[in-house]
């Protein structure tokens, strides 16, 4: 189920281009193209939802363990110090795309970033450099 509206759904249909770094049967997740530092990507499911009070607990799983498993690529491949994840649900809390996704934002020592963050238009050559990156295995 999509919702023609919605720009995570065009993602999830190829409508429009993003950097993925990893997908599977329920998730796809991608580089955020507004980062709040360097590697922030998004995880979204498939199937839409428009927040954590409308996703079905199986896919609400998945992308709790697809953030896992980018949350360990950007401290293996990116050299992140630490990594937060974010979900916001409702204007009030800083969503401003409705359909579940939650962030992966990965954190290092030096980085300013204080949240709430404000975000703005990313570097995309940085974007893809730090997308390739999180795809590779880091070996």
């Amino acid at each position: 189920m999509a919702d023609p509206d919605c720009i995570f759904c065009k993602i999830v249909a190829g409508e429009i281009p993003a950097t993925i770094v990893e997908q599977d049967e329920r998730t796809i997740a991608f580089m955020d193209i507004s980062p709040a530092t360097r590697g922030h990507v998004l995880v979204i499911p498939r199937e839409h939802a428009t927040d954590v009070h409308a996703i079905n607990p199986e896919d609400l799983a998945a992308v709790a363990l697809t953030a896992q498993r980018v949350a360990a690529k950007a401290l293996r491949n990116l050299g992140a110090a630490g990594v937060n994840l974010l979900n916001s649900n409702g204007p009030a809390a800083w969503q401003t795309v409705f359909h579940f996704h939650m962030h992966v934002i990965p954190r290092y020592d030096d980085d300013p970033l204080r949240l709430p963050w404000v975000p703005a238009a990313g570097d995309m050559d940085e974007i893809a450099a730090a997308g390739e990156q999180l795809r590779g295995d880091g070996g």
